[in-house]
């Protein structure tokens, strides 16, 4: 403890006596200093004990309340007054006015010399100093032990906690509570999970303090990169102590080394599963199964399903694509829609310990994933396609202002290829569509027709169908309306030529001058389907 008034007064080779201001005993004393000015007010800067031989002081008792007023209004908790020199007592009004200001007034005996009382306090000082390096010294150690062993992160916010007499929790970068200490911890660390998330905003190393019901929390970003890789939070019912501080400031620093050490591992980790997920593509399933080991647990032993996702081409190009390297993003901003998406699927396989194999290139990302998972359900989420969700319509952009991505049906390891080409084959009608997730279950369902929307399909139906339309211009038949009346009845006459009004002789001479111009039979269901298609197309484009 820092030493106090009343440490001083039990202090028996100091021979003090209080005579005013009993109930401020307690106060710290910062320092020990000695003025016979009338106003030492200036030079002081709160937290001493002013000893005075009272040479200037005011006879008056007036003049005696206000030094003291000025005393107590500077900061000053305690005033020491030596006998024997320029008094021979105390005045009365001085102690008067100490007393009604709550200032305590020692009575220094003139056998004691005001440098002892500064050897006294100077002497307590450093004693606290050195207890306070010693109890750093030691909780490091702690802190650094605890991180060491099993569990190390849990049984580091264990220690701290129990240093702090609070609490402390750790987060993931996204705002995530990863662990907490003591374990009723848990629920006022969420309360305070949106505190974490606005400090990633702002450049690491980032700190802030908040107050919660009844604790002062202080949060501190953890990570040595551009943008924060987790956070710490203290809870406790004051003010940390200096002493405290390093022992924060020793946990962030243990944290943030096992983080980065996690960071290279984790980074080792994702090289292999991209290699793996590669040799499963390969149909090399039995091979990428010796290579894994134990490493990704249970991954290749279940169901699982595969991801592609990219940025639709209009999106890129709208972002404002370079030849060369993009600037570095500012602080909190996303480095792009796919390693937002990985950065999800991060978070969520480390807070269900669940493992995922990712293979990113610049502008395409293939995922394996287990079938069901909490890693699936998070891409879901972060495509905006979580259950329950409207579908999204033609044209409405979404796709194109983020992602677009397509997911296999759940297969065995060993069908990862095939499970890739549902995935791509899903991608494609994601992007032409405009929507941000297609599932391949899907392609079974619905219509065809929403597909005939792309511009290749509709520059194949112009060029089919040119050369009786032009024919139509001429108004020497209306041979497009004949052909589409034919194709919908089937190629049944009389139901065809009742629906345009005209004789089922009149529909045969016009189908066989469709034949001659196109310069293929309507006897060849081929022909019919591309027909039939093309008609269908440029119908939604009229």
């Amino acid at each position: 403890m820092p030493p106090t008034l009343a440490s001083l007064v039990r202090n028996p080779a100091l021979k003090l006596t209080v005579l005013a201001g009993q109930d401020g005993l307690d106060v710290p004393v910062r320092w020990v200093h000695t003025s016979e000015l009338d106003d030492p007010a200036p030079f002081l800067e709160g937290g001493e004990l002013l000893l005075t031989t009272g040479l200037k002081l005011p006879d008056d008792a007036p003049g005696q309340r206000a030094y003291v007023h000025r005393l107590a209004d500077a900061g000053v908790v305690g005033l020491g007054f030596g006998i024997g020199l320029s008094h021979e007592e105390v005045p009365g009004p001085l102690a008067d006015a100490a007393e009604e200001r709550g200032l305590p007034l020692l009575r220094v005996p003139q056998p004691t010399p005001f440098i002892a009382i500064s050897k006294a306090v100077s002497a307590a000082l450093a004693a606290e100093q050195y207890r306070a390096v010693t109890m750093t010294s030691q909780a490091q150690q702690e802190l650094t032990r605890a991180a060491l062993g099993p569990d190390g992160s849990r049984a580091l916010l264990g220690r701290l906690a129990q240093r702090l007499g609070g609490w402390a929790a750790l987060y993931d970068a996204a705002g995530g509570v990863l662990a907490a200490e003591p374990e009723w911890a848990v629920r006022r660390a969420a309360r305070i999970a949106g505190e974490a998330v606005r400090l990633r905003e702002r450049p690491a190393p980032a700190a802030a303090a908040v107050q919660d019901a009844a604790d002062r929390v202080e949060l501190q970003s953890l990570g040595t990169g551009r943008r924060a890789r987790g956070f710490l939070a203290v809870g406790t019912e004051r003010r940390l102590s200096p002493s405290e501080r390093y022992v924060v400031n020793a946990a962030v620093a243990l944290l943030t080394l096992s983080l980065e050490h996690s960071r290279t591992l984790q980074g080792a980790e994702q090289r292999l599963g991209a290699a793996l997920l590669q040799m499963l593509l390969a149909g090399e399933a039995e091979r990428a199964r010796t290579v894994a080991g134990t490493m990704f647990g249970t991954l290749l032993d279940g169901p699982v399903r595969i991801l592609v996702a990219r940025r639709p081409a209009r999106a890129r190009g709208a972002a404002g694509e370079r030849n060369g390297p993009a600037p570095a993003p500012g602080p909190g901003e996303e480095d792009g829609p796919l390693d937002a998406l990985v950065g999800a699927v991060e978070t969520a396989a480390l807070r269900t310990a669940e493992h995922a194999l990712v293979l990113h290139h610049d502008d395409r990302l293939v995922l394996l994933m287990a079938d069901g998972g909490a890693v699936q359900k998070a891409c879901t989420a972060r495509l905006g396609a979580a259950d329950g969700q409207a579908e999204e319509g033609p044209g409405d952009g979404r796709a194109e202002a983020g992602l677009a991505a397509g997911l296999s049906g759940p297969v065995a390891p060993a069908a990862a290829a095939a499970a890739h080409r549902q995935a791509e084959g899903a991608l494609a009608v994601a992007l032409r569509r405009g929507r941000p997730l297609v599932e391949h279950g899907e392609l079974g369902h619905g219509s065809v027709l929403p597909l005939l929307g792309d511009e290749a399909v509709r520059a194949f139906a112009e060029g089919l169908l040119r050369p009786l339309r032009e024919h139509d211009a001429t108004a020497r038949g209306d041979l497009v309306a004949s052909l589409q009346a034919w194709l919908s009845r089937h190629g049944q006459w009389d139901a065809a030529a009742a629906e345009l009004g005209v004789h089922r002789h009149t529909l045969r001479y016009r189908m066989r001058r469709v034949e001659e111009l196109l310069g293929r039979s309507l006897d060849d269901p081929d022909v019919r389907m591309e027909l039939w298609l093309a008609l269908k197309a440029r119908r939604d484009d009229a």
